[in-house]
C-alpha cells in the first residue's frame, strides 16, 4: 500500500503544479530576506507588508511598489530585489532545471517536463539546448544594456564609477526582465529626454518581451521571412503593429498637454511617446505621470498592458499570440471559413480553445480584482481598473494609488500579480499536458449565438 506522503509528493511535483509552488517558495524566501534589519534604511519601521508586496512584485517581474525602492531599501535590500527579479524573469523551474543539468549533466523525464512547461519547448530533445541558449541570450542582453547605461550614468549624471555601474546593472536587469523597478523616486521621469538611457532600456524591454523561442528563431533564420514559423510571425509583426499604433495614439493624446509631453522638446516628445508605448508592454517603467494622463491614454495603455508581449519570455499579459489567434478566428468566422488559417497554415482547434481559455480567464481575473478593489478603496473605476490590469499583466505602471492602498487591497494586487505571472503559463501548460483524444462523439446541438 502506498504511503499518503508519497501520493502528496507526486501531486506536488507534477510539472504544472511545481511551477506555482516554486514561485511561492522564492517569494517567501525573498520576503524573509527583505525583513532583515540590514535590508531597509529604517530598521524600526514595520516592513512585513512592504517586504511581502515587494517580493511578489519582483518575483512576478511586475514593478508595482508600496514603498520607494531608492529610499526605503538599503543597497542590500536593493540587491535582494535585483536577485528576485533575475530569478523570476529567468523562471524558477527553468533555473532549477538548468542548475540540475550543470550538476548531473543530464535530465530525467520529470525534469524535462518541468522545464518544458515553463519554457514552452515543443520537443523533449530541445530542452537542454533551449535552457543553455536562454541563459546566453539573457546574459548578452543584460550585459550589453548594463554597459550602455553605466557609461551614460557615469558621464552625464556625475555618478561615481561604482554608483553608475550599480545603477546600470540594476536598470538593465529590470528592463530585460520587464520588471520596471527603478532606483529613482520618480522612476524614469527625470531622464525622459535622454535617448542614451531610454533607447537601450526600450531595446532590452522589447528583447525580453519577444520571448526566448522567437529570439532563438531570429538568431537562426535571420531575415529569411519564409522560414519563420507562424508563432514568430505573429509575435514579430504583432509587436511592430502594437508599437506603431501605441506610439501614434499616445503622441496624439498627450502631445500638447503640459502635464505630460507638452513641456518637453520635440525630440523629447517623440522619445517619451516611444517609451509610452514600449513600457506598458509589461515593463512597468514610466517616463510620464500616468496620474495626469488623459482617459484616452489610460484606455490605450490598458489595452497594451492586457495584451502584453511574447510567450515564453519575461513579458506578461495574455500574450500577443493569444490575442492574434482569437482575432484571426473571428476574421475567419466572419468570412465563413471553417478553418482558421494564418500564413498559409491552419491553426488547430486545440490552440484556439487554449487561446480562448487564457483570454477569458484573464478577463475574469481583472474583473474580479477590479470589483474587490472598488469594495476596499474609494478610488474611481478608471484608476482601479488601470491598477488591476497593470497587476495582472505584470506591468507595474500605476496612476499613483499603489502607495496609498490599504492592506486588503494590497493582497488583491499580490494575488493578481501571482495569477498573471503563473496563471496563464499554468493554464496553457495544463491544457496542453492534459489533452486527451476522445474516442467517441456526442450528438451535436447548435445553441443560438448572438
Amino acid at each position: 500500500m502506498r504511503r499518503p506522503d508519497g501520493r502528496f509528493k507526486r501531486l506536488l511535483l507534477h510539472p504544472v503544479r511545481s511551477l506555482p509552488v516554486g514561485f511561492l517558495a522564492v517569494i517567501l524566501l525573498g520576503a524573509g530576506l527583505l525583513l532583515l534589519p540590514q535590508a531597509r534604511t529604517d530598521a524600526d519601521v514595520d516592513a512585513l507588508m512592504p517586504a511581502l508586496f515587494t517580493s511578489v512584485s519582483a518575483v512576478c517581474v511586475t514593478g508595482l511598489i508600496t514603498v520607494d525602492t531608492s529610499t526605503f531599501w538599503t543597497p542590500f535590500g536593493q540587491a535582494v530585489i535585483l536577485g528576485l527579479i533575475q530569478v523570476g524573469g529567468f523562471g524558477i523551474m527553468t533555473l532549477a532545471t538548468l542548475l540540475a543539468l550543470l550538476v548531473r549533466k543530464n535530465l530525467g523525464l520529470r525534469g524535462q517536463l518541468v522545464a518544458q512547461s515553463e519554457t514552452q519547448t515543443l520537443n523533449f530533445g530541445d530542452v537542454r539546448t533551449v535552457l543553455v541558449r536562454v541563459a546566453r541570450i539573457m546574459g548578452i542582453f543584460e550585459v550589453t544594456t548594463a554597459v550602455f547605461l553605466s557609461v551614460r550614468f557615469w558621464i552625464a549624471y556625475d555618478s561615481s564609477p561604482a554608483t553608475a555601474l550599480w545603477h546600470g546593472i540594476f536598470h538593465a536587469v529590470s528592463a530585460f526582465n520587464n520588471a520596471g523597478f527603478s532606483l529613482y523616486s520618480d522612476n524614469l521621469i527625470g531622464v525622459a529626454e535622454d535617448p542614451w538611457l531610454i533607447v537601450p532600456i526600450c531595446v532590452a524591454i522589447i528583447g525580453g518581451g519577444l520571448g526566448f523561442p522567437v529570439i532563438i528563431a531570429l538568431m537562426r533564420d535571420g531575415a529569411r521571412f519564409k522560414a519563420w514559423s507562424v508563432h514568430v510571425r505573429l509575435t514579430v509583426y504583432g509587436t511592430l503593429a502594437l508599437l506603431g499604433l501605441g506610439f501614434a495614439l499616445f503622441a496624439a493624446f498627450e502631445w500638447n498637454r503640459p502635464e505630460t509631453l507638452g513641456g518637453l522638446s520635440t525630440g523629447g516628445k517623440f522619445l517619451a511617446a516611444l517609451a509610452g508605448t514600449v513600457f506598458p508592454r509589461t515593463a512597468g517603467f514610466n517616463s510620464i505621470d500616468y496620474g495626469a494622463a488623459t482617459p484616452e491614454t489610460l484606455m490605450v495603455t490598458n489595452v497594451l498592458m492586457f495584451i502584453g508581449g511574447g510567450s515564453a519570455g519575461t513579458a506578461g499579459g495574455i500574450k500577443i499570440t493569444t490575442f492574434l489567434i482569437l482575432g484571426f478566428a473571428i476574421w475567419n468566422e466572419v468570412r465563413g471559413r471553417e478553418q482558421v488559417t494564418i500564413a498559409h497554415r491552419s491553426i488547430s482547434s486545440s490552440a484556439q480553445r487554449q487561446a480562448l481559455s487564457v483570454a477569458l480567464l484573464g478577463v475574469a481575473a481583472v474583473i474580479g480584482g477590479t470589483l474587490l478593489l472598488l469594495m476596499l478603496t474609494d478610488y474611481s473605476l478608471e484608476k482601479v481598473l488601470f491598477e488591476s490590469i497593470s497587476a495582472f499583466a505584470t506591468v507595474g505602471v500605476s496612476t499613483g494609488i499603489t502607495y496609498h492602498l490599504p492592506p486588503g487591497a494590497q493582497w488583491v494586487l499580490m494575488a493578481l500579480m501571482f495569477i498573471g505571472r503563473i496563471g496563464t503559463i499554468t493554464v496553457a501548460s495544463s491544457l496542453a499536458l492534459s489533452a486527451k483524444p476522445r474516442l467517441y462523439h456526442l450528438p451535436e446541438e447548435r445553441p443560438i449565438i448572438g
